[in-house]
């Protein structure tokens, strides 16, 4: 195993399961302010306050290498970085609302969809399918597996629905550094890649297209897109790699719905 890798005691772990959840309850909160007419930028507002004020926690996200805003906020063919804005929601829309935190040092960062009004028939089988990625992808996690597992569980699920698996972009490892030397690809063949260990702490967050694969970043440094304008979807979950298999540390204190729950 690298040696950049840090696997995180029992105590660590409890420190993350904080700061996890907390950012969880943010997007919790943030959810019956999702409709149409509404800014991304007064949701940025909304969490910045919320994180600030309630949590007693920082918003990481603000000035990280050079990002303005609170949340990332990334609407229909934005795959993700979306930068909040004065433009207005309108019906139909789809948006991942990511968010980042500290607690104590520790850091939480989690993202989830949301749909705009009623969502057209596209959308919402992309942003089910992809949350089901994420889901197999975390079910794949245990002592012994390897990052290649991981990948092939989240791929299968979008090929199978016709979808394709952004790979530019992917999860990390996590902790008192938001972005650890841990790189979780949401692609990739079974068997190949580093072992997993009780104590890895990353994060399992696949950006599926209802396209193709392809992405570029727009001018802003930031936002990225599909190339053919598709729709995209994208879910984020931090995990913990147990003895015996995962621990999800960013479970909604809202329940998860009319989704599959993830257990061990």
């Amino acid at each position: 195993m690298p040696s950049q890798i840090i696997l995180k005691s029992a105590a660590d772990i409890a420190m993350l399961r904080k700061s996890a959840a907390l950012a969880a309850d943010v997007l919790r909160m943030i959810g019956e302010h999702v409709r149409p007419g509404v800014t991304t930028n007064q949701l940025d507002q909304l969490c910045h306050d919320y994180i600030v004020n309630e949590l007693d926690s920082v918003p990481i996200n603000i000035g990280y290498n050079g990002f303005p805003k609170t949340i990332c906020t990334s609407v229909n063919h934005v795959i993700c970085h979306g930068i909040p804005s004065d433009k207005p929601l309108k019906d139909g829309d789809i948006i991942n609302i990511d968010v980042a935190l500290t607690k104590d040092g520790w850091h939480g960062d989690t993202s989830r969809m949301y749909f705009v009004g009623k969502p057209s028939i596209l959308a919402k089988r992309l942003v089910t399918t992809t949350y089901e990625a994420m889901r197999a992808g975390i079910l794949a996690v245990k002592p012994g597996a390897t990052l290649g597992d991981i990948g092939y569980a989240i791929q299968s699920v979008a090929h199978k629905e016709g979808f394709s698996i952004v790979r530019e972009y992917c999860g990390h490892g996590i902790g008192r550094i938001y972005h650890e030397d841990l790189q979780i690809l949401h692609y990739g063949r079974p068997g190949e890649g580093i072992k997993l260990q009780p104590g890895m702490v990353f994060t399992i967050e696949p950006m599926v297209n209802a396209g193709k694969r392809h992405s570029k970043e727009l001018a802003d440094g930031w936002t990225v897109v599909t190339k053919d304008h598709s729709l995209s979807a994208q879910w984020e979950h931090m995990v913990a790699v147990t003895e015996t298999g995962f621990e999800v540390l960013t479970q909604w204190p809202d329940g998860v719905g009319e989704y599959s729950p993830i257990v061990a």
